[in-house]
């Protein structure tokens, strides 16, 4: 096993213009809040960078025909959903493609549903292109975060046109099962509401038996009303190199979309095709090996979160990231509470619901320990000076 699998190896990410590093540069707050990891991608992809760059030329390129089959046969394997080239749009991004269907769908003052908490872009996106949103919200229930069918239902106007879903999902790690799909895609298709759907996490599923449905792949009459989004980036650590896609089986729908998109979003760069090649064809053992370094950290974060007072999360299906609820610890401003205690995490109200943090722990172990007991001894502290 190299260090490339190796995911407790330290990787000094100082001087690399490191977004989640460089918040707290200088300062002593172990960053935890952005979603990207600080494990070295893998080995292949590594090796096909390099060659790449010793190339020299980084020209203007076209979608490798390579990579479209290579997501085709992935996409038919893992999930049996039989796709074609034509239906793939690349992106520079997945933010980019969510705000490309906001302007693609509907008219200026429709409206546009989710159910929060989600990704701080989908409640951002619908306001971007002039459109309204509608937020639905997800309940607890058997220690799992839903979809409350009913109040989305009841929520939806004459004017509501789209439904962004997050699945898996961030920040609360669910995934979401064939029924809970079906009763969406059905109150969707009773309503002739289009379908978002963000499936960039799916990928880093950690329960055994546990899959990924994509919900286009449920029916051709779903996919017909649905936009896939997805991308190498989050499974292979790969987000700074801007390389997604979205697959949409319509052809009115996808012209819709490449035509918002005319003008305003470039092509996908070289190095991003390269990585992803490399990624999704060459890096499966480097992918189970992840899987499970990322499944003990999830247990580390879910037993030591849930023993300190006033804190809990729930199960963690898919997805490095935790949801902490706050609201019973008394904790009036937990991001800076924990920056306090030299630990950076991402805010609720970013996500649409305050009283919450999100950890990121695709971090090696060791780091991740300190940083959990860095959280602990500053909420026994405010405990017991609360007492006193």
């Amino acid at each position: 096993m190299t260090d490339y699998f190796n995911f407790d190896t330290p990787v000094d990410r100082s001087g690399t213009y490191s977004m989640k590093w460089d918040k707290y540069k200088g300062k002593d707050i172990i960053p935890l809040w952005v979603a990207d990891m600080d494990f070295l991608s893998p080995t292949a992809v590594i090796d096909a960078l390099s060659e790449s760059v010793k190339h020299g030329i980084f020209g203007y390129t076209l979608p490798p025909d390579e990579l479209s089959a290579i997501i085709g046969r992935m996409l038919e394997e893992e999930y049996g959903w039989k796709t074609e080239k034509e239906w793939i749009v690349w992106l520079p991004g997945l933010v980019t493609g969510l705000n490309v269907v906001c302007r693609a769908v509907g008219e200026d003052g429709d409206d546009i549903m989710t159910a929060i908490p989600v990704y701080p872009p989908f409640i951002t996106a619908p306001a971007n292109s002039r459109r309204n949103l509608i937020k639905t919200h997800l309940v607890e229930k058997n220690d799992k975060w839903g979809f409350d069918f009913e109040n989305i239902e009841k929520a939806i106007t004459k004017r509501t046109r789209l439904f962004l879903l997050c699945n898996p999902h961030n920040p609360v790690g669910r995934v979401y099962n064939i029924d809970e799909l079906i009763s969406l895609a059905s109150i969707c298709s009773r309503h002739s509401i289009i379908i978002s759907s963000d499936e960039i996490h799916c990928g880093l599923l950690f329960e055994p038996g546990k899959r990924h449905i994509p919900i286009a792949s449920l029916s051709p009459e779903i996919a017909d009303r649905t936009i896939t989004l997805m991308a190498p980036s989050k499974t292979f650590n790969l987000p700074g190199l801007g390389c997604s896609f979205a697959i949409i089986s319509n052809p009115d729908l996808r012209k819709s979309f490449t035509v918002a998109m005319n003008g305003i979003v470039p092509r996908v760069n070289t190095l991003g095709y390269i990585a992803a090649i490399a990624a999704y064809r060459d890096s499966h053992d480097w992918h189970a090996a992840l899987l499970d370094y990322l499944r003990e950290n999830r247990d580390l974060v879910l037993s030591s979160v849930n023993k300190m007072p006033g804190l809990s999360s729930r199960q963690i299906e898919a997805t490095y990231l935790a949801w902490i609820d706050t609201r019973q610890s008394g904790i009036e401003d937990p991001v800076k509470f924990f920056e306090d205690a030299g630990v950076g995490l991402f805010e609720g109200k970013e996500f649409g619901t305050p009283g919450f943090v999100r950890l990121n722990f695709g971090c090696r172990r060791s780091l991740l320990k300190k940083a959990l007991e860095r959280m602990a001894i500053a909420v026994e502290r405010r405990l017991r000076t609360t007492k006193s």
